[in-house]
């Protein structure tokens, strides 16, 4: 048993019942009664319908029981270390305060400046 779809109301069509429009360039339209030709013929959108089956898929009317919500992924961060250097040293220089890394970070330099000044100079 084929069953036609409305091309208007988007209703299934059982065997005996329904229309059938033969449009001049060939195209088959079903319709599953007068109604729904006579609206057809007259241009109605049946996206404005809210009868129709094609307004409901637009609106989204009747999905929430037969679709359960969509679950998202979470993203899992990670904390890594980085080659050379363990997790723990990475968090121990992140948890130190300002003024001791600026001192670091300033013993750092001049101890760079000393060497450069001992080095001879290539020409």
């Amino acid at each position: 048993m084929k069953l036609e779809i409305c091309s208007f109301s988007g209703y299934k069509i059982y065997p005996g019942h329904g229309k059938l429009f033969v449009r001049s360039d060939s195209r088959i339209f079903h319709f599953i009664n007068g109604k729904t030709e006579s609206l057809f013929h007259q241009g109605k959108n049946p996206r404005k319908l809210s009868w129709t089956v094609v307004y409901r898929g637009v609106h989204r009317k009747g999905i929430s029981e037969e679709v359960a919500k969509k679950r998202t992924r979470r993203t899992v961060k990670y904390n890594r270390a980085i080659v050379g250097v363990s997790w723990e040293a990475l968090q121990s220089r992140k948890n130190e305060k300002p003024e001791v890394r600026a001192a670091a970070r300033k013993t750092a330099i001049e101890k760079a400046k000393s060497l450069r000044k001992t080095k001879p100079v290539k020409k």
